[in-house]
Parts: C-alpha cells; structure tokens; sequence
C-alpha cells in the first residue's frame, strides 16, 4: 500500500538539503567528542542519523511514535544506532542531562503559547549541563506575517497528490494555519484517499524569545539567518539561535 501515514509522507516530501544545513550548523559548533546529544522533537530521526554517522553520540526524542518507529528505519537502514525516547518537551523529568541539545524545523513554534515556549526552555535547562549548549531554530514574524498568508504548495506523483495552503490568523499575532491535504492511491486501486491536516504554528518577537531564554536561566550567545551563515534582517525568515547554560 503506497499510504501509510502522515508521518510518512511528510518524511518523504520534507526537503533533505535541509537535514545536511542542520547538520552543517551542529558540526560547526559542537565537538563530536564534547559529550552526549539529544536531538529534541527528532522527528523522523534524519538529522540523528547523520550525527551518529558524523560520530555524535546522538539520542532522540520525539511526541509521536509514527516518527519514532520512523527514525528506526531509517537508522536500521543506515547501519548506525542511537536511542529514541518517546516524550514531551514539556516534561522531560526522566531522560537524565546532556552537554548539548538541538531543537530544529521550528518545532518550538507549534507550542501554545510564551508560557509553554519558557517552561519547555526551562526544561531544556534543568538537563543540559553547566557549559552546555543549547541550538534551535524558529520561523520569524516576518515569516508568519508576510510569506505564509496566501502560500500555496503543489506535488503531484503518479499515486499520490499533496496541496499545502497556508492563512494568516488576524486574531492572533504572529501565527499561521496551515492546512495539508493528501491524496493517496494504492497499488491496483483507481480511487484516492484523501486525508487533511490542520497545522497551527505561532511565534515571537525576538525580544520574547529573549526573555523566555533569560527566565529559563539560559544564556543567549547568538541570533542568525541562514543556518548560521548571516546576519538577521528584517527580512529574515528563520532565526537560529546559540544559547549555554552558564549555571
């Protein structure tokens, strides 16, 4: 059967140059040898793959077990291992510290609100040790209010149809829905199914995000675009961000 899951489907359309830019700002900063790494919201477990290939000592955790048994395969495949945990980042009370912790494809933006961004900071805080380091990356309002609102995005195969449109929210700041529709055939069969999500995404002010970090206890480094290639501007749509723990 060609369908199988959203979590599939994402894992097959989701852009793989992106993995290796994500990869390329890890190994810029960290040490492969500096200690344990834990790949936050890990998704479908490619950025993990690469790090354990790369020789980190890499672990995963994730909310959805499509994506972890996902993350599996695909280490299966790759002849590496690493530890997948399934959790929330707003609870990781059972998972022990780490000397880094990575948080990609903006995954902190499908958080409710400030208060839920700064307790799962807080979290990232109470495991990571002193003089660790803590990379991230979110969409920007620029992003949210500018680019997104009207978006559209087609892909078509010969068994499959994926429509992604996204709405700016005029009651919200900063956020965006997005709705994702699949059209998917099996093998033998002439019908499609067709199945649609409906993602939220909302973010901050750099200033917010600012005092968020400050009340976690973490220490802001650096703010950049581009995967850590350039300044921001206020045209920047993705903001990657260099934070320790100092204490």
């Amino acid at each position: 059967m060609i369908y199988q899951s959203f979590a599939q489907l994402y894992d097959e359309l989701f852009d793989p140059a992106m993995y290796t830019q994500w990869l390329d700002f890890v190994a810029s900063r960290v040490d492969p040898a500096s200690g344990n790494l834990l790949d936050l919201a890990c998704g479908s477990g490619r950025l993990g793959v690469q790090l354990a290939q790369r020789g980190y000592q890499v672990s995963g955790l994730d909310l959805s077990e499509e994506m972890l048994a996902l993350a599996a395969e695909h280490a299966e495949e790759a002849q590496v291992t690493f530890p997948l945990m399934a959790g929330n980042m707003l609870d990781l009370q059972d998972i022990g510290q780490y000397q880094t912790v990575t948080c990609f494809a903006d995954s902190f933006c499908y958080l409710t609100d400030l208060n839920e961004l700064t307790q799962a900071f807080t979290q990232i805080h109470d495991h990571l040790q002193v003089g660790g380091q803590f990379l991230f990356d979110v969409i920007t309002p620029y992003q949210t209010d500018d680019v997104y609102p009207g978006y559209m995005y087609n892909y078509v195969d010969d068994h499959r149809a994926f429509l992604w449109q996204s709405y700016g929210l005029e009651d919200e700041a900063h956020a965006v829905e997005h709705e994702l529709t699949f059209f998917t055939q099996d093998q033998g069969d002439e019908a499609y199914r067709k199945v649609t999500e409906l993602h939220h995404e909302r973010t901050y002010e750099l200033a917010d995000y600012r005092r968020a970090l400050a009340q976690a206890g973490l220490t802001l480094q650096r703010v950049s675009a581009d995967f850590g290639q350039q300044p921001i501007d206020d045209h920047t749509t993705r903001w990657f961000f260099e934070v320790t723990r100092e204490a």
